[in-house]
């Protein structure tokens, strides 16, 4: 077992690597490196020089923890006087409240902090369409970081449906017991209709976690990196790779915060009007942005542009494309676990800037940091929906809590562990809430 350097332990990662000289991804097992053979396991992430099987030790723990949610009551029930007050007979009093208010619903039970997260197992993680029984630990890991970061009560529903009116009609029936819905993992394009559908149809917050969350830690750490630099939202030129979820959330948030020059691409290329092969969202996508109408590749288009963003696949953006950038380029590269480009190599090709979604590297554009805060604002004012204005508020505040005498090329977003930063984007989107004529509370 040979000694790697960091460059060849970050490429000994899950399925992104392939075999020098071999031209096949042998998978986990024994691989090599040229004439190394090395020995690795499924998911490996460094830490101080030793590789630290993640996936080993996810499997035992939770074999050992048998889920990562519990459910747990504040009720003392412990004789028939307790249990004559939480159930039979006097929970009757409360349920003829709520008959005659469905909105007492929030005062006498706990719907007003409780979220729904749904799924139906078609893009989970980067492992793609496993199902939804395959999900529900990713799902319950959801659910442990809404309770861990926000005090906020979350359960998980994995959906056996991939028919998208199959799936509104289920979340819809099941509303009443919740203030909030947050899809996940949804597969693009269904999960654009799914959305809107459950928003034209529901009053409580539905947000798809996978475009929202993003959009919104993206947005918040390209304010930040724009400031370092020096430039405009309005005046730069942005490249965006990757048209499905995250790639059209992020795209049409930064637009509504001002970015004018941004073009979309995607496998068949720069979406424009009329390209082949696109999907509807896509197709409206294309009609929203590239302004100039530019066609062809990445590395066609990317060339001058002052911002590139990433939520697409391993290893699409090479050194040599980043080189046409323009100067001081930013570089987003949010293919998780491996990158569109690794940031060492971005930087010696000349960015300035680079973030990716990795917990090893600075600058690590993670959803954790946006959808507690989120949700926490949203329910405690009761919003109807989580409108545009309230995730720039989040993105606005989450970028103020790194003031400009800190800012640095490593440093343009906090950690998901900074306790200022959910108490912080709740308050923000709470009054954005009220400001927009959607909160209730």
């Amino acid at each position: 077992l040979h000694l790697l350097s960091r460059r060849q332990r970050q490429m000994c990662i899950r399925d992104s690597y392939y075999t020098e000289g071999r031209g096949e991804n042998q998978g986990p097992g024994l691989r090599w490196w040229g004439s190394r053979a090395i020995i690795v396991c499924t998911m490996e992430c460094k830490w101080e020089g030793l590789a630290v099987d993640y996936a080993q030790k996810a499997l035992e723990m939770h074999r050992q923890w048998k889920g990562k949610i519990r459910v747990n009551t504040p009720c003392v029930l412990e004789n028939k006087e307790d249990l004559s007050v939480a159930y039979t007979p006097g929970v009757a009093a409360p349920c003829l409240e709520i008959q005659k208010d469905v909105d007492k619903s929030y005062e006498y039970t706990r719907r007003g902090n409780l979220v729904a997260v749904v799924t139906d197992g078609t893009a989970v993680l980067g492992l793609g369409d496993i199902g939804p029984e395959a999900g529900m630990p990713v799902m319950e890991g959801k659910c442990a970081l809404f309770q861990a970061f926000a005090g906020i009560d979350a359960f998980p529903l994995c959906v056996r449906s991939k028919d998208v009116g199959e799936i509104v009609h289920t979340i819809e029936m099941i509303a009443g017991s919740f203030g909030g819905i947050n899809l996940e993992d949804i597969g693009a394009p269904r999960c654009f209709e799914v959305e809107r559908k459950l928003k034209e149809r529901l009053d409580i917050p539905v947000f798809h976690d996978d475009q929202h969350g993003t959009a919104v830690i993206t947005v918040s750490a390209m304010l930040n990196a724009l400031k370092l630099v020096g430039k405009d939202i309005g005046e730069v030129s942005a490249v965006v790779n990757g048209a499905g979820a995250a790639g059209t959330a992020c795209t049409k948030l930064l637009m509504a915060l001002g970015l004018k020059n941004v073009v979309v691409c995607d496998k068949m290329g720069a979406l424009v009007p009329g390209l082949p092969g696109m999907t509807p969202a896509q197709a409206q996508l294309a009609e929203e942005t590239n302004p100039q109408r530019k066609s062809g590749s990445l590395a066609e288009v990317i060339q001058g542009a002052d911002v590139f963003m990433g939520f697409s696949a391993p290893g699409v953006l090479t050194g040599d494309m980043v080189k046409t950038m323009a100067q001081d380029a930013i570089v987003f590269a949010c293919a998780n676990p491996t990158p569109e480009i690794f940031p060492e190599e971005a930087k010696a090709a000349g960015a300035r800037v680079v973030g990716t979604g990795r917990s090893d590297y600075p600058n690590q554009i993670n959803n954790v940091l946006a959808f507690p805060g989120i949700f926490r604002g949203a329910l405690d004012v009761r919003a109807r929906e989580i409108n545009d204005e309230m995730k720039l508020a989040a993105a606005k505040a989450l970028a103020a809590l790194i003031p400009q005498e800190e800012l640095s090329e490593e440093n343009i977003i906090p950690s998901a562990f900074d306790k200022r930063v959910v108490p912080a984007i709740a308050a923000a989107v709470a009054q954005a809430a009220r400001d927009t004529g959607v909160a209730r509370a």
